[in-house]
């Protein structure tokens, strides 16, 4: 590239490109794709079903023990 001056415009010491090697590539790959992965156990949780049926019965038996009666 010419600029006003004539001369041409050299690169900068950090315009250079990094040459990367096929394992540093696909090692980034692997960390993006590893990223967006969905855990597990995230899964399995998404997978059980809701527990509303008995909530009520539940939150019951919960007050009774905090009252203190246990049978």
């Amino acid at each position: 590239m010419i600029i006003e001056g004539g001369t041409a415009m050299t690169r900068h010491v950090i315009d250079r490109t990094r040459e990367r090697t096929d394992a540093a590539r696909v090692k980034a790959f692997v960390a993006i794709d590893r990223n967006e992965m969905v855990h597990p156990a995230t899964k399995e949780l998404i997978r059980r079903p809701d527990r509303e049926d008995d909530n009520g019965r539940r939150t019951a038996e919960y007050a009774r023990i905090a009252r203190g009666r246990t049978a």
